[in-house]
């Protein structure tokens, strides 16, 4: 949390003045035709796409976590099963998660389904990041949703790390880009 109190608004002030140039250098457009075929058919935001992708690997497409996550958008293996399943395809396996274009492709078709069933972003992220078990839990808490529907507080301190972490990389995406 202390790294990006201090980079946002380090990045709004070079901004300022006339230097997006290394802005644009931390927080490239990689992978940019990929992230543009797959959020435009998924109807997801290519910029969150991007600041989903800038957190969970940096654009590097052999990450790999503590806990088995893979490639570019660190989809586990039940997460990788679970997008295949509802795609109704069959073309990969669990280790072709390390190739960038179907890393994407499936990455952002669960980031999809995740929005379609939550409707805010900030849900669908901790979905993405805690599994939907938990997030059904969250919301069946009243201490943690108001309406059921989004969560006011989440409950797990990572998860809501990663949750802030990406919004904050989203915001500056759409400061740098953004139309």
């Amino acid at each position: 949390m202390k790294k990006r109190k201090i980079l946002v608004p380090l990045l709004l002030i070079l901004m300022f003045f006339g230097v997006p140039i290394g802005a644009r250098y931390v927080f490239p457009l990689g992978y940019e035709s990929y992230v543009d075929r797959y959020s435009s058919e998924c109807g997801v935001d290519k910029l969150f796409v991007m600041a989903v992708i800038k957190t969970e690997s940096d654009f590097d497409p052999n990450a790999r976590s503590e806990v088995g996550a893979r490639g570019l958008m660190q989809l586990m293996d039940e997460a990788f099963e679970w997008v295949a399943l509802r795609k109704g395809d069959d073309r990969f396996t669990y280790d072709d998660m390390y190739e960038p274009e179907h890393n994407i492709e499936y990455g952002t078709y669960m980031l999809s389904l995740l929005y379609d069933e939550y409707g805010d972003e900030r849900t669908a992220l901790a979905a993405y990041h805690a599994g939907r078990g938990a997030v059904r839990g969250w919301l069946s808490d009243s201490d943690y949703s108001s309406d059921g529907k989004t969560l006011d507080t989440i409950p797990s301190s990572v998860t809501a790390h990663y949750v802030d972490k990406v919004m904050g990389c989203y915001f500056v995406y759409k400061l740098l880009y953004g139309e």
